[in-house]
């Protein structure tokens, strides 16, 4: 059992949903950078619930609390430790959940593999609750990566079946990137955003729950980036999203879409130099191509799961009496990850790009 991640750039995550706090330690950052706290709180905000009857109610502000790593405001050389406090809490809505595990949540594989040592309240340390210390590392690892000329940007591409515009492969800017964060509901296309809004609230008034996808973009990362087979940058990008809680898909530049394309239309074919830059006509591979960064946008999409805990009555397990029930979630959930989400997505991307690029 792992809570840290990164080779150069190293991070760890602690806590429990309804622990005192979650946390996180960065080591690896170089020394003598300047970190805005204001900023970094402010990326965190984008992720904190309780502001929107699209989220859940549980309200947290989400202040981070540094401990070590920062000098006057800059990186010392030292781990990064920081804290920030779990608040809001009702643990006796999860009591019910060791008897009856929720369907499409961690409960049962986690009863049986920590038997009466598993946190139940709030998921404990499956919780998406930890994704707070993830949103403050990588509200970190992006401004590091802003003074590198690189830029990190997603907004929401689908939700319920309603498409948002999408990013351009291939031109791509960063006003475009990061335009959408911007806005309190980060899309592209306000009409869409209104669509998937209603659609968020009908779920939620039939008891329910959607799902969705989130676009993200890295732009201005040079070429070679990253490493062959098994630490190449689709795969470290990869093992970060996937880690976020609800994800269960990613695809790079046209993804599953390029499995039915001829060789002829999926090869991205270069056009004549500009100064010392080679460009594709298209993107197809996504930016990546061999594990390394190939000088093109770098654009992946993350499929979430609609959230597992709804009001309507669903089936499940009695594990002590051995009889399928029916189990009512109450507590306080959000009808769709995928808004407080977006954040979560880019922090996962700048901190395995950032790593990447200080291991280069």
């Amino acid at each position: 059992m792992s809570f840290s991640v990164g080779e150069h750039l190293k991070l760890t995550l602690f806590g429990q949903s309804h622990a005192p706090a979650v946390g996180g330690i960065i080591d690896g950052l170089p020394a003598g950078e300047l970190i805005d706290l204001n900023g970094a709180q402010s990326f965190l905000d984008r992720r904190s619930p309780g502001k929107s009857p699209l989220s859940t109610a549980r309200k947290e502000f989400d202040i981070s609390q540094i401990l070590s790593g920062l000098t006057d405001g800059k990186t010392c050389g030292a781990p990064l430790a920081f804290v920030i406090s779990n608040g809001d809490t009702r643990p006796g809505d999860y009591d019910k959940f060791r008897v009856q595990p929720r369907p499409s949540h961690a409960d049962f594989p986690a009863l049986l593999k920590y038997g009466d040592a598993h946190d139940m309240r709030g998921g404990g340390f499956f919780s998406a609750r930890l994704t707070a210390p993830l949103c403050f590392a990588g509200a970190v690892a992006m401004q590091i990566l802003a003074r590198r000329g690189v830029t990190v940007g997603a907004h929401i591409a689908a939700i319920a079946g309603v498409d948002d515009d999408h990013f351009d492969l291939v031109n791509l800017t960063k006003e475009q990137a990061e335009t959408p964060s911007q806005h309190d509901f980060p899309v592209i296309n306000p009409t869409q955003g209104n669509a998937m809004k209603s659609a968020i609230l009908t779920a939620k008034t039939d008891g329910d729950s959607v799902g969705g996808v989130i676009e993200c973009a890295v732009l201005g990362l040079p070429t070679g980036i990253g490493s062959p087979i098994f630490d190449g940058l689709e795969s470290a990008i990869a093992k970060l999203v996937l880690s976020i809680p609800a994800v269960k898909g990613i695809e790079f530049g046209a993804g599953f879409t390029i499995a039915g394309m001829r060789g002829s239309e999926a090869n991205d074919v270069y056009s004549a130099p500009k100064g010392n830059k080679l460009r594709s006509k298209s993107n197809h591979n996504g930016g990546i191509l061999g594990g390394l960064s190939t000088g093109m946008p770098i654009i992946f999409r993350a499929a979430f799961k609609p959230t597992p805990s709804i009001a309507k009555a669903q089936e499940t397990w009695n594990i002590t009496n051995g009889q399928i029930e029916s189990l009512v979630v109450s507590g306080r959930h959000d009808p769709c990850v995928v808004p407080r989400a977006v954040p979560c997505v880019e922090a996962a991307a700048a901190i395995a790009v950032l790593d990447a690029m200080l291991c280069a």
